[in-house]
């Protein structure tokens, strides 16, 4: 018996040596990588930078068109001396309206916060944003197909600025939805589903405020608010060059389950969100169809490590 608990004892102390000698080797191939970025790999930092760069998009967006400021008055410290948005202002907003938009700028201001807290040395000053209405009337008037009069502007009414703002979550939600599968760790995948969450919220909320009106012209334009969703996701579909996003009606074929043509979530044939990679959603936001040529909302281009390799190779 006591020999059978001594040989017992040496196992488990062999087991305990064992297991040591391993977490130092463990530790000594871990330390350059591992602890200087806890939680994220590197290449975990270099998706979530991508959305970084539509999260000052949408913050400074959000906040002008409600407060009529943004980021550089309400939380300067996330901007780290990033230029001016070009063009941006407040938009005539009805009560509801405005309301709801100060939520999702004030939920981006606590976007940028913990993106600026975990990214850390991987977090960059604001980028160049043009929000110039401008800017928006050229991206309408392409959607369309044809060169509105009075060229249109979304900081006129509500229902303009919900039209406008029906092209802005939906891309971050479908690169979300593209990053996910290509996180390493587990903070990462927290962090980004998190981020996801409120953006397909902030889209299901502009889509269901356009859909009540979907029958609707948008004054003074013949065209219907269903029609103006179908040209900006056919547009973003075209940028992106694959489809991976809908209007507001669809035919019956698509709609969910084949049993509708009412399309409040954009979403496949199982109902399941469609995803962008990084360089779709570059090629996107750029207006250009192309990762490697900046312009539309970031007339200078994006940053971050995989947005400057598109734009210097």
């Amino acid at each position: 018996m006591h020999n059978m608990a001594f040989h017992n004892s040496r196992s488990t102390l062999g087991v305990l040596f064992t297991t040591l000698v391993l977490f130092g080797v463990l530790v000594a191939v871990c330390i350059p990588s591992c602890t200087a970025q806890p939680g994220f790999s590197t290449s975990d930092y270099e998706n979530i930078q991508v959305a970084l760069n539509l999260e000052y998009l949408e913050a400074e967006y959000f906040l002008w068109a409600a407060y009529g400021y943004g980021l550089d008055k309400l939380a300067p410290r996330l901007t780290e001396g990033g230029p001016e948005p070009i063009g941006v202002q407040k938009a005539n907003l009805n009560v509801l309206a405005n309301d709801i938009i100060a939520q999702f700028g004030l939920q981006e201001i606590g976007h940028l916060t913990i993106l600026q807290k975990d990214l850390g040395s991987s977090y960059f000053p604001r980028v160049q944003l043009n929000l110039s209405a401008a800017n928006w009337a050229n991206f309408i008037d392409e959607a369309v197909g044809e060169k509105l009069h009075p060229p249109f502007n979304p900081y006129a009414n509500t229902l303009n600025f919900l039209i406008s703002a029906y092209a802005i979550p939906y891309v971050g939600l479908t690169g979300y939805v593209g990053t996910i599968p290509l996180l390493q760790r587990v903070g990462a995948k927290t962090l980004v589903a998190g981020l996801l969450g409120v953006e397909a919220g902030q889209d299901a909320i502009i889509r269901a405020a356009l859909y009540e009106y979907k029958d609707d012209l948008v004054p003074p334009y013949k065209f219907t608010v269903a029609q103006f969703t179908d040209f900006i996701s056919n547009l973003q579909n075209s940028l992106s060059h694959a489809f991976v996003g809908e209007g507001l009606e669809v035919p019956k074929s698509q709609g969910a389950d084949g049993l509708v043509t009412g399309n409040i979530l954009s979403a496949d044939i199982y109902s399941l969100s469609y995803a962008r990679t990084a360089e779709q959603v570059l090629a996107t936001v750029y207006f250009t169809g192309d990762a490697a040529t900046p312009g539309g909302f970031f007339p200078k281009g994006a940053s971050g490590t995989i947005a400057e390799n598109y734009l210097n190779p």
